[in-house]
């Protein structure tokens, strides 16, 4: 038997989260709204920018009870209400945790990868549950109705790199309000390098000049996630050169790498003697 009451709990707070200004502000509205109608947010953006984390931090700060459901494990409509089991030659209906969620006052329900279910048909029953009825009948349980306060946060990566997913029916997108998440502003990623990898202010400006500049590069079609400048400072912080940080963090082809590393060069006036001696460890 799920213990509900265990499993729905308030997150616990990242003091190292960071968040723009005018996203705040958007949901701190989205909240007050939800007191008086349900609300729906779509949160999108480039990988490892802060999504999921979002999603728990809204939680924590708005002191509500969370669940996160994994859309990519759907196989077929009606899994996230519950399924059918067999237990000593009998077959009973094992109820979720998904209804259970929904079903509590103030919940946070995180869809994490919306647009990664095995089969579209998988998400029928949203249309229900994302609905301003918010309720649903599910033949085993009866009418499922949503509690008030409850509040649905969608998360998902958009294009064609991305294998698995699929565009977002538009039926569906429309019963959601929408954050995209940007690269954070230079000082305030640089604050979250400091902070989270211990890496020094000139180290994490070094690092993160360099990752702009593959940002900013429409040639290389490279996307360097917030997730990726913390892999590498971590390791510019362990006393990792830049140039070895960039190789171990970022999956790149031959071409590009050397590309890369000769722009290392030329901005540190590294030489190829300098290469072998580690020069660009930044511990000096």
């Amino acid at each position: 038997m799920i213990d509900a009451a265990n499993q729905l709990k308030i997150p616990r707070p990242d003091p190292n989260f960071f968040i723009l200004k005018e996203d705040k502000e958007n949901l701190d509205r989205f909240s007050k709204m939800s007191e008086k109608h349900p609300v729906n947010i779509l949160t999108t953006g480039n990988q490892g920018c802060g999504k999921s984390s979002l999603v728990r931090q809204f939680a924590y700060i708005y002191k509500r009870p969370m669940a996160t459901f994994q859309v990519g494990l759907l196989l077929e409509a009606g899994q996230l209400f519950g399924q059918q089991r067999l237990k000593s030659g009998e077959t009973y209906y094992q109820e979720f945790l998904f209804p259970k969620a929904i079903q509590t006052p103030g919940c946070v329900i995180h869809l994490e990868e919306i647009n990664r279910s095995e089969s579209p048909h998988a998400l029928n029953e949203l249309f229900s549950v994302l609905s301003e009825d918010r309720s649903i009948w599910i033949d085993e349980l009866g009418m499922v109705q949503a509690a008030p306060r409850v509040m649905f946060f969608a998360t998902m990566n958009e294009g064609d790199e991305f294998s698995g997913t699929d565009e977002l029916d538009e039926a569906l997108k429309d019963r959601f309000y929408r954050i995209h998440l940007e690269y954070l502003p230079h000082n305030v990623e640089k604050e979250v390098l400091i902070r989270k990898t211990s890496v020094d202010e000139t180290k994490a400006d070094q690092i993160l000049k360099m990752i702009n500049r593959i940002r900013n590069n429409d040639q290389l079609e490279m996307s360097v996630s917030i997730r990726h400048s913390l892999m590498i400072a971590e390791l510019v912080a362990m006393g990792s050169s830049l140039r070895e940080a960039l190789i171990y963090s970022l999956q790149i082809s031959k071409d590009t790498l050397e590309s890369l590393l000769l722009s290392i060069q030329v901005e540190t006036g590294e030489t190829e003697a300098d290469r072998g001696r580690h020069i660009l460890y930044l511990r000096d």
